[in-house]
């Protein structure tokens, strides 16, 4: 369907739903047109909660992830160990780990990664709060897990810069070959990442 012959109403809805990641617009197109043949009350209802997650959510003060309490339920769990701190990216990374039911401990969400070509500096990441936090909480280990590309390992290599000097024991998330994949099939550097986290079995 060419966007020039859609209702304006439609058009303009087809354009904000291209503007979400991931969605180009065909997408968008097919989504809007999706809405449109569902009933008003499905609309209304899907508008209602688009507009209260910006109501509702906010930013843990402790971990800075997604919450609609402070702190949030991982940061206010007793049973968690305080001890422990895993830096992620995102606040998608958190979730990701959390399904993995393996990392008992907290989190901090720098929301983004260095990229001095889009003009993310470390001011523009939560660095000066993870370094605060490290002293204030006492943390004895930090769990670097930023993705493994150029600026998730930039992103790594400056927080462990960082905190050099202050008395934690810093590792990261190793990279390697994916469970079920065929070795021949995997790239140079997925292999080379593999064989530096080796580990005894």
């Amino acid at each position: 369907m060419a966007s020039n012959i859609l209702p304006p109403a439609l058009k303009r809805l087809v354009d904000n739903l291209s503007k979400l990641p991931g969605i180009g617009e065909k997408t968008a197109t097919r989504l809007a047109l999706f809405i449109l043949r569902g009933s008003e009350q499905q609309a209304q209802e899907l508008a209602k909660s688009i507009l209260e997650i910006h109501k509702s959510i906010k930013l843990c003060s402790i971990c800075f992830t997604f919450s609609d309490q402070d702190p949030c339920p991982i940061c206010s769990n007793p049973k968690r160990d305080k001890s422990i701190v895993c830096v992620v990216e995102e606040p998608g990374d958190l979730l990701a780990m959390e399904k993995a039911g393996e990392f008992k401990g907290r989190y901090h969400v720098l929301h983004g990664v260095l990229s001095p070509r889009d003009g993310i500096g470390p001011e523009e990441l939560r660095l000066s709060q993870l370094k605060n936090r490290i002293e204030r909480e006492k943390i004895k280990e930090l769990i670097i897990a930023t993705s493994p590309t150029m600026a998730g390992e930039a992103t790594a290599a400056y927080i462990s810069k960082m905190l050099s000097k202050m008395n934690i024991t810093i590792t990261r998330i190793a990279c390697g070959v994916p469970m079920g994949m065929d070795i021949k099939y995997a790239d140079p550097v997925t292999l080379k990442k593999a064989l530096e986290a080796r580990r005894p079995i």
